[in-house]
């Protein structure tokens, strides 16, 4: 569970960041961003700021936001029925990105987060930076991680099935449950 002030202080210093990037956002765009803590209740450490910029039955285009040292859990995208699976190209904008996904194990600038050895097991990096892409086919594992500024990127996908995702860590769970506001008299 995220606390409500938590959220609202991790959206805003996203949408600080997007701005921060050249990227311009309506009010509109402003007021979809959200957060994902993934049931783990440490968003700062594990999660992600995620702003839907469109979403359509075949395609769909985010802004997704890591604060500093802010990672987004080890998962893959599996088959759903008829479907393979969501492709997703991550495009970085801003900051250092550590990406981690199959292949040889050479970790060099990323850290697992602590206690988490068996969660985080993709060790293969590729350092992205502003203009960098990387493209993932469906069912590929991976997980990636800010560096010390924080990092905005791109990902454009096929259908979002985002709530079938598969996580290596057993505790998450995927709907992230936000604390109702405070009262204001």
């Amino acid at each position: 569970m995220i606390k409500y002030d938590e959220f609202k202080e991790v959206c805003k210093k996203s949408l600080e960041m997007i701005e921060a990037a050249g990227l311009l956002l309506t009010p509109a765009d402003r007021d979809k961003i959200t957060a994902a803590d993934f049931g783990l209740s440490h968003i700062k450490e594990e999660g992600i700021q995620i702003l839907t910029m469109f979403q359509t039955g075949r395609i769909a285009g985010k802004i997704l936001i890591l604060l500093p040292f802010q990672t987004e859990p080890e998962h893959w995208h599996p088959t759903v029925g008829d479907d393979a699976g969501k492709e997703e190209v991550i495009r970085a904008i801003s900051g250092e990105l550590y990406f981690y996904i199959p292949g040889e194990n050479n970790m060099k600038k990323g850290f697992i987060v602590e206690g988490k050895e068996d969660c985080y097991t993709m060790r293969n990096e590729v350092i992205m930076k502003p203009g960098d892409q990387l493209e993932l086919p469906a069912g590929t594992k991976h997980w990636f991680q800010a560096g010390a500024q924080g990092a905005v990127m791109y990902s454009f996908s096929t259908t979002v099935t985002d709530l079938n995702d598969q996580f290596t860590d057993p505790s998450i769970v995927r709907d992230t449950v936000i604390e109702k506001e405070p009262n204001t008299l």
